[in-house]
This record gives C-alpha cells, sequence and structure tokens, in this order.
C-alpha cells in the first residue's frame, strides 16, 4: 500500500494586497521637486491578520495607510495597486465612499481632531449606521450602546449626548475605535489607534482588537510607534524608513534577531522601566515654581450632576525638577494641567504659578505669569494655525512677547527648529505638510522659544516613533538642565516617565493616591492602584507580554 503526503495547505488569499505603492507630493506648486514619501511598498494582510508598520516620523508609515482609504490631499500623487478582496481600491472608476466604513474602516492618530465638536458622539456614530446599514432607527440607537460598551465607555447611553469636547482625549479615541467598528470591516487600518490612552486603557483597547479579530476574522493594519503594542498585538512587522521597507518578519523573528541594522537602531531606542540611572539635582529648598494646595475641581454634566474632576489635590514642582503625572484618562491629570495654566476654573483651594496666585491676582498679573509658562499639548495639530507656517507658529511667542524681529527672528527660529531635530528650512512649510511626530517637535520648540520657567508638557512624546522619541527626551532632558525650568510632564507612558522624571505622582479619580521619587514609585509602589498601572505597561517583548497578558487574563477570571 502506497501512501502519499499530504501537501501543506495553501494560505487563503491575502484580504488585503498592497503593490508598488507610490505616493508623490507636489510642492510649492508644482516649482519645488516633488517629495517622494513613499516609495515601492508592497505587503499582504490575510484574514485575522495583524500586520504592523513601524518607523520614524516621516518614513510614510501614516501617509500609506492614508492613501489606502483615498485620504490624502489633491498634492498628493498615489501609484501601484492597493486590492481589497475584489476591488482596486486605487482604480478611479472604484466608489470608495461606499467602500470606506463598510469593508475599510480607519482609526485616526488624532481622534479629538477628527471628531466634528457640533456633534453628539451618538449623531455621529449613528451616521455611520445610517450611511452603510439598513438598521431602523432603534436598532441603530442599540448598535450605538453596544459599541460604546465594546470600548470600554462608562454609562454608553449617557454617552451617546455627550459632545466630544465633554470627554478626555482617551475616552475620544475610544469612541473613533467604536466608529471603525460600527460595520464589522474586513480591514481596519488602526493608525496610533493608542496613542493618546493610558496603559490601563490602551490595555483594554488592544484585548478589544483582539476581541475584534477572532470574532470576525477581520485583518488589521496597525500603524503605531509603541513596540510594546507591536509586541503585544502583531503577528508580522514591516519597518519603514524614508519611505521604503527596510524589513519584513514575523513578530517573534523580528524582535529576537532583526536583520536590519536600523531595526537594531529602533528595538535599542526604546525605553524600558527600571532601565533609567540618573541623579536629580534638585534643590526641595528653593520656592517652588508651581505650588498646588489642596486644589477642587468641579463642573456640572449635562443631567446637572456635579462632577469632581480633581479632589483635594496637593502637589509642588521645584525649579529644575520635572514632576510626573500619570494616571487613567478621566484621573484628572489634564484638568490639572490647565488649571496651572488659569485655564480652568478653580473651585477651591490655592494654585501658585512663578509666584503668581491664579483666581486672587490682577488679570495683567496672570498675563505676564503667562508668558512664563511653556506648554505642549497632547495635539499638536490642534494646537497650530492651520494658515501659519511652522516659522510663523515657532517665533510668534519671540514676536510678541521679545519683541523680535527681522533676521534676528528668522535665525532663532531656525536655531529651535535645529535644536528638536528639524532643518531650519521647514520654517517655511504649514502644519499639513508635516508628519505628527514632526508637527510634536514643532510643538516643543515653541514652548522653549522663551526659556520658560515652567513647562507643562501634556503627553509630550506621544505622537513619536522610539527613536525621534528617544531624541526628544534627550532634548528636553538637555534644555532643562541648562535652562532649569520645572516641568510637569503629564504622560501615560511609564517607560518614558521611568527615564524622563525626578519625582512621579500617580492620580486616579482625581486624588493623588501616591507621590515620590521615580525608582520607588515604579521600581516598589506603595498603592495597590500604582501596581495594576505598571501590571498593564506592554514591554518590547512578544514572549513576556505574552505570559504576562496570561497571567493577568488568569487573574481576572
Amino acid at each position: 500500500m502506497t501512501t502519499t503526503a499530504t501537501p501543506p495547505a495553501r494560505p487563503a488569499a491575502p484580504v488585503l494586497r498592497v503593490r508598488d505603492l507610490d505616493v508623490l507630493f507636489t510642492v510649492d506648486g508644482g516649482r519645488a521637486p516633488d517629495v517622494h514619501a513613499v516609495r515601492g511598498l508592497s505587503y499582504d494582510v490575510h484574514a485575522g491578520e495583524v500586520l504592523a508598520i513601524v518607523g520614524e516620523s516621516g518614513s510614510g508609515k501614516s501617509v500609506s495607510s492614508m492613501a489606502l482609504l483615498g485620504l490624502l490631499p489633491r498634492t498628493a500623487r498615489v501609484q501601484g495597486s492597493v486590492v481589497l478582496g475584489d476591488v482596486d481600491l486605487l482604480d478611479p472608476a472604484t466608489d470608495l465612499g461606499a467602500v470606506r466604513g463598510r469593508r475599510i474602516a480607519m482609526v485616526f492618530q488624532d481622534a479629538t481632531g477628527a471628531l466634528d465638536p457640533v456633534f453628539t458622539i451618538g449623531y455621529q456614530l449613528d451616521e455611520m449606521l445610517r450611511r452603510h446599514t439598513d438598521l431602523d432607527r432603534d436598532a441603530r440607537r442599540a448598535r450605538c450602546v453596544e459599541l460604546l460598551r465594546m470600548v470600554d465607555l462608562p454609562d454608553p447611553e449617557d454617552r451617546l449626548r455627550f459632545y466630544p469636547h465633554q470627554m478626555s482625549g482617551g475616552q475620544c479615541q475610544r469612541v473613533m475605535i467604536a466608529m471603525a467598528l460600527a460595520c464589522d470591516p474586513e480591514v481596519l487600518v488602526a493608525d496610533e489607534p493608542t496613542t493618546a490612552l493610558d496603559v490601563t486603557v490602551q490595555q483594554e483597547v488592544l484585548d478589544v482588537l483582539r476581541r475584534l479579530r477572532a470574532r470576525t476574522s477581520a485583518a488589521i493594519v496597525l500603524i503605531t510607534h509603541d513596540m510594546g503594542v507591536v509586541a503585544d498585538l502583531a503577528d508580522r512587522v514591516v519597518v519603514m524608513r524614508h519611505g521604503e521597507a527596510v524589513e519584513e518578519a514575523p513578530v517573534h523573528d523580528l524582535f529576537g534577531a532583526p536583520a536590519a541594522a536600523y531595526t537594531q537602531e529602533l528595538l535599542g531606542a526604546v525605553p524600558r522601566i527600571g532601565a533609567a540611572d540618573r541623579a536629580s539635582g534638585v534643590d526641595a529648598r528653593e520656592r517652588p515654581v508651581l505650588s498646588v494646595e489642596d486644589l477642587v475641581v468641579e463642573y456640572r454634566n449635562r443631567r446637572g450632576r456635579t462632577v469632581r474632576a480633581v479632589d483635594g489635590v496637593t502637589l509642588h514642582v521645584q525649579p529644575g525638577e520635572l514632576l510626573a503625572l500619570v494616571g487613567e484618562s478621566g484621573s484628572g491629570k489634564s484638568t490639572l494641567g490647565r488649571c496651572a495654566l488659569g485655564l480652568a476654573p478653580l473651585t477651591s483651594g490655592v494654585v501658585d504659578v512663578v509666584g503668581v496666585r491664579l483666581g486672587q491676582s490682577t488679570r495683567r498679573a496672570v498675563r505676564q505669569a503667562r508668558t512664563r509658562i511653556g506648554v505642549v499639548f497632547q495635539h499638536p495639530g490642534g494646537s497650530m494655525n492651520p494658515r501659519y507656517t511652522v516659522g510663523q507658529s515657532v517665533g510668534e511667542p519671540l514676536r510678541v512677547h521679545a519683541g523680535v524681529r527681522g533676521a534676528a527672528l528668522e535665525r532663532r527660529v531656525g536655531e529651535l527648529l535645529e535644536q528638536v531635530e528639524l532643518p531650519a528650512a521647514w520654517a517655511s512649510r504649514y502644519p499639513h505638510e508635516l508628519s505628527g511626530g514632526q508637527r510634536q517637535r514643532v510643538a516643543i520648540a515653541r514652548a522653549v522659544a522663551l526659556g520658560p520657567d515652567l513647562l507643562i508638557a501634556d503627553e509630550p512624546t506621544s505622537a513619536l516613533d522610539v527613536s525621534v522619541q528617544a531624541t526628544v527626551l534627550d532634548l528636553l532632558r538637555e534644555v532643562q538642565q541648562r535652562l532649569r525650568f520645572a516641568c510637569l510632564f503629564i504622560s501615560h507612558d511609564l517607560a518614558v516617565v521611568d527615564a524622563l522624571a525626578d519625582r512621579v505622582a500617580v492620580m486616579h479619580r482625581g486624588r493623588v493616591v501616591e507621590t515620590g521619587d521615580r525608582t520607588q514609585v515604579l521600581g516598589a509602589p506603595n498603592d495597590e492602584y500604582t501596581r495594576r498601572l505598571l501590571d498593564a505597561a506592554p514591554v518590547p517583548d512578544p514572549v513576556e507580554q505574552a505570559v504576562r497578558r496570561e497571567r493577568r487574563l488568569a487573574a481576572a477570571s
């Protein structure tokens, strides 16, 4: 009897095929050479697979994802082939309006900017269902509630009546994910889907994406700079640099034995908790630059209920010190930052900034105090005037508050751009011509333009890939040590906090539950909530991350 070996099963056809994708941008109306943002990019994604695309800011990873859905500006020329099932998305005859949202959906990097501020969350979710499904009104409402519950938003029925500005950045990001999931698409393109999220919510979102893949076999194209997220979720990884793919490999092979020298550099730049070894030169005897005593901030929600966003918080930041404020989305950390700027009303308590007591000083004194405060907002695209060039945005504080003009202003703007690893010649560009990470660096240059006494940084590295993040963290530390400004650093990335902070304050439900030296809080935390944050932080190792995930799920069951 003759036996014949069974041939190996052939893999199913990919659900998305990208071949020789090129993206070119026309610059200055065609008077300058075209910018080749993506060059010859090819990859396949199969049903149920997560393909992560990583690389530096400006590497072309986000541009390539926008090209899939035809979302690039008119100055872009896209060539090549992008086939979804049996539909070529680059074919001019293809009705992209019928495909986007239904068969291929996208989670954008800046959820706050992507949501329409004049419509409620419920209206925007319902609009997606009205456009692409035949559900009646009651069924659509039930589906909207189900989607918000799926992404772990509390009180989903009430949230349907909220506007985007009434929710934290992390909550808005979860709404964007819910909208993308509305029609159970075949392909989900997720451009930095966890950028604005703290580690515990990030963990929940990654679980949501994992469940989505298991339930619907959707393919996921994940654009991210967080190598911990890659280790936790991805099956394969494409590494991009200067618009080209320099390496593609299964996730375990990439982390275990990266082939390309650039990939090795990228993984070497990933911060890890416990790796920092730095002595603080802060003198606690000096007068704090920022002093908060028993701060309470309350507001009324749409139902007339009083919500206490900040509850009896006390903290101080010394000259030359970096205090990191960490906690979940909605914990009150960004509200506290706005209070330090005088942008949120105080219910009670004291906020003293650079010697000026907010709420008890003249408007002139408060305005003068603000000239001594630099700010880096969470979403640089939303904080810049789109009609201003980069040079005008960076130079505005110098022009308005220091009276710098002409050649001196141009020279100083160029110096500031070069300090954040951008060419001085980019002063003539506009924000929409830069990647998210490049815009973040422009925001940092603007924040330090006047040599502030206090820098308030709300997720300043959230849009940066790991290599540029490392450069920016080194820059912040170097500039801070040189200028000795105090810094309130709001972040959800505990590894970044460990690399940069002198002290750490942990917020939970409006209260500071733990504060202390960085090594103590992150190395031997006293509070159970702090321990949960540390356990939820993804690590850039797929083997260790799988073990941590299994342990967490076993404990929860």
